[in-house]
């Protein structure tokens, strides 16, 4: 998985490269974690930053606070996929956090990299009060690799104050993609702003747009990439005629870590634009009291398929016995009810915990926020979360091709086709093991 769930952090200056010739000091401390009298100390690494991040260290303090067993330290990354990085070069040098937020388990899971939680579980944390669409990727082979820490999709936001100032019902312009389109270029012809509604940087927004015009990511038995049919072709070619073309959109690129994301979020909260398509998570840094949010529309007659799907907290297969009993522990305070339903009214996220929606004070901004439900809404029809049988090479050939449109204004056949041809072949490589 990639940035459709996302977060920035202060910097991105620190490489896996510091991690290969060792790590922090807290991280050095935990792989010997104290077995005395005091807390079993641990790490916890995530990708997160800005109302999110400033959100997780409360939350890491409150559980701390809450109990003597566990000291949480708390360590933010550039993203995660940076995360990702990291974790990979402080196994190799046997000094990982025990724990970490992942968006990609799955693969994590096919590689042996984490442990199964089953022996640490208890009835804090029972499986059936998770949404199946979040725990079910958890479970393989039997066993429970890792816990959802929270849901997240990509919605749309925009301006509602410029769009009632323009008389524009927002219902009407995002019933479809062809819509907002159309009426982007009505309110940009007539200066409402500079740009109407906008993609963010890479191939996370692309591809949910091809998934509502029909396309498919794999045929049904796993052996071919359809990344280059019609529907895909023809919904990226209508966002790369937006940017090079019509200019109703533009694409913000480059910068550390998730720049390019605040740089496109900025741009809807100054004016600049009428909308974007971002994180749930976004919630926590926006103004609702002139942005508002809907579900991402269908495209050309189809129903609004984008992706759905979970960050996952998991345990490294090196940690110790007493690390990971000591990661349960925070895992299982981060997941209560009470917690989760916090988590998700500040920030945005989607709750993974069934009884989250029963917590009282949820349940009550909710009904006073109905922006706050729309990504469980959207999450209803939503597509799963695409797990990449390659280990992330058909991912990364989407990518190249979304640059290849979205910073060069190569057509989409012409870049969708190299990047079937890359991932066809990783996929073959794979399917004849």
């Amino acid at each position: 998985m990639t940035s459709w769930v996302k977060r920035l952090t202060a910097t991105a200056l620190a490489g896996a490269l510091l991690f290969t010739a060792g790590c922090s000091p807290a991280a050095k401390e935990e792989t010997s974690a104290a077995s005395g009298d005091g807390p079993v100390e641990i790490e916890f690494w995530y990708g997160l930053g800005s109302v999110a991040g400033e959100t997780m260290e409360g939350i890491i303090a409150d559980f701390n606070a809450s109990q003597d067993k566990v000291k949480v330290t708390g360590v933010q990354q550039p993203s995660y996929s940076d995360t990702f990085q990291k974790v990979q070069a402080a196994l190799a040098s046997k000094q990982a956090p025990a724990v970490f937020i992942s968006d990609n388990m799955q693969e994590l899971a096919q590689r042996d990299i984490i442990a199964p939680l089953d022996d640490v579980m208890d009835d804090r944390t029972p499986k059936d009060d998770y949404l199946e669409v979040f725990m079910e990727p958890a479970v393989q082979d039997g066993k429970v690799m890792a816990l959802p820490a929270y849901g997240t999709t990509q919605v749309c936001y925009y301006r509602k104050d410029l769009l009632s100032q323009a008389g524009v019902d927002p219902k009407d312009m995002y019933s479809s993609w062809e819509k907002v389109y159309e009426t982007s270029k009505q309110l940009q012809d007539q200066g409402v702003a500079q740009y109407g509604h906008l993609f963010m940087w890479d191939q996370e927004n692309l591809m949910d747009i091809a998934l509502s015009a029909g396309g498919k990511i794999l045929s049904e038995d796993g052996k071919q990439v359809l990344i280059n049919t019609p529907e895909w072709v023809e919904s990226w070619d209508f966002v790369r005629k937006q940017i090079f073309d019509d200019k109703t959109m533009k694409i913000e690129s480059g910068g550390q870590g998730w720049e390019y994301w605040y740089r496109t979020i900025d741009n809807v909260l100054n004016g600049v634009a009428i909308g974007y398509t971002g994180s749930s998570g976004d919630k926590g840094d926006l103004d609702f009291n002139i942005i508002d949010s809907c579900v991402q529309p269908g495209f050309n007659g189809h129903e609004p398929k984008p992706r759905a799907g979970s960050l996952y907290m998991v345990v490294p297969k090196i940690a110790t016995d007493e690390q990971k009993k000591a990661a349960y522990e925070w895992m299982a305070y981060f997941n209560s009810p009470e917690v989760c339903a916090k988590w998700s009214q500040k920030i945005g996220y989607i709750p993974v915990r069934k009884a989250a929606l029963e917590v009282e004070e949820y349940k009550k901004f909710l009904e006073e926020n109905p922006y706050a439900a729309v990504p469980y809404n959207q999450a209803q029809h939503a597509s799963p979360a695409f797990f990449d049988p390659t280990g992330s090479k058909i991912t990364d050939a989407l990518k190249k091709a979304a640059d290849k449109l979205e910073l060069e204004n190569v057509p989409a056949k012409e870049a969708l086709d190299a990047a079937q041809k890359e991932a066809q072949a990783a996929l073959d490589e794979v399917n004849s093991k």
